[in-house]
């Protein structure tokens, strides 16, 4: 059991649909070839995810664009809230500003708010895509990125009336394109209380940034948690991080709680399961019940293990 200053703070357990991207969902992330990108086949919809998500336990769908299948009239955004509060699920809503493996996702933050309106979501997750220049380890803060995120943070400031309007929590992801004090940095210039940051709790590696720090310095910024648990290893071809259950990898996952649990403002109410299985070494029909499986394993482990998860328990 956990055991920390707030050891009894409850959180509801969301899950990012990319968790399930071989059935179609979330994003086709890293399936590219010579210049094109390539979608896999939805096997699931949205509208059988959230029925499987309540017989699984899940309380929150961190859904993408992709997974409104290129709708978003009024209408479909209008059934796809009346099933959601139907079912008891919150939902919220992903977006990318320029993400290059499938552009899908990709939004502005005028269109991204009313989309996420209508969809009745309580918070939208914002990847920046910030590009940092060779080489990456101390680049944190550089001229060239620093660029970019003013002018990301001045974008935000014009729309600070409508998400006002929408009283929608932001939250600011440290994608693999950000170190957690640019994120804070970004968190700060804005300054307003609607606006926090998305801690993902394996993105840091690809920032050649600690897990640790990198938690201990976001938690009391986090209105979002992207929770992610990898394999690291290294062998003749290199180190590398594969995803996995939660609870099967190298992620100290009971310290990450510990910590969210003491740090985190009162905003985060919510843990969103994520993995990304490896995309080699199976059939995508294999595939995508490897995922499926490693969804179930990982909803226990939080229920059991971490005390994650109010409703379905």
């Amino acid at each position: 059991m956990i055991t920390a200053k707030n050891a009894n703070r409850k959180f509801k357990l969301g899950m990012h649909t990319y968790t399930l991207h071989l059935s179609g969902l979330g994003e086709s992330w890293g399936f590219q070839s010579e210049g094109k990108t390539f979608e896999f086949e939805k096997v699931i919809n949205l509208d059988k995810l959230m029925d499987m998500c309540v017989e699984e336990g899940i309380e929150v769908i961190h859904m993408t664009l992709v997974d409104l299948d290129d709708d978003l009239s009024d209408g479909h955004l209008a059934a796809v809230k009346a099933k959601a509060e139907k079912l008891g699920l919150d939902l919220e809503l992903n977006i990318s500003f320029n993400a290059p493996s499938d552009p899908r996702v990709n939004c502005t933050i005028e269109e991204s708010l009313e989309i996420a309106h209508k969809l009745g979501c309580k918070l939208v997750k914002y990847s920046t895509d910030v590009e940092h220049p060779h080489p990456l380890s101390h680049s944190c803060m550089c001229p060239e990125a620093m660029a970019q995120m003013a002018k990301i943070v001045i974008d935000f400031k014009k729309n600070i009336p409508t998400i006002e309007k929408y009283g929608m929590k932001i939250a600011i992801e440290n994608h693999c394109d950000l170190f957690a004090d640019e994120v804070i940095w970004m968190v700060e210039q804005l300054n307003h209380p609607l606006i926090g940051a998305c801690c993902d709790t394996i993105n840091s590696l690809m920032m050649a940034e600690g897990i640790k720090d990198c938690i201990d310095k976001m938690a009391p910024y986090c209105y979002c948690v992207h929770f992610c648990d990898n394999r690291v290893f290294a062998d003749p071809d290199g180190t590398h991080s594969l995803g996995c259950a939660i609870g099967d990898g190298d992620v100290d996952v009971v310290e990450v709680m510990k910590i969210l649990r003491e740090k985190a403002p009162e905003e985060l109410d919510t843990i969103d399961l994520e993995i990304e299985l490896p995309l080699s070494g199976y059939t995508i029909e294999d595939g995508r019940k490897e995922e499926i499986d490693a969804m179930r394993k990982s909803i226990r482990y939080m229920h059991e293990v971490l005390d994650i998860g109010i409703k379905g328990r």
